[in-house]
């Protein structure tokens, strides 16, 4: 991403995913943090964006490291859904 190169962020696909599972690491704590841990129901709260905002540049910093076009993913995954629901009646990848 242009963004990284210009802050000379550029590393290996590895550091990208690690820090990719760490940032949904922070998103789950603001849940988490916003539920009271389950005991009231979840109420967002404004550091959510900003832990969401991290997880979509750390994944399309993985996605660039990899030579993945996250809209061509996307549209692939979409796709397998909807081809699976129309046989299965669910989008999961087995039985439940």
């Amino acid at each position: 991403m242009e963004f990284a190169q210009k802050q000379n962020l550029s590393h290996s696909p590895s550091v990208y995913v690690l820090d990719l599972i760490s940032e949904v690491g922070e998103v789950a704590k603001e849940i988490l943090l916003a539920t009271d841990y389950g005991e009231r129901p979840f109420q967002p709260q404004p550091a959510l964006t900003g832990e969401l905002g991290d997880v979509l540049y750390s994944l399309c910093l993985l996605a660039t490291a990899v030579n993945i076009d996250l809209n061509e993913a996307l549209t692939i995954t979409l796709q397998k859904y909807a081809s699976r629901q129309q046989a299965k009646g669910h989008i999961g990848s087995s039985s439940f």
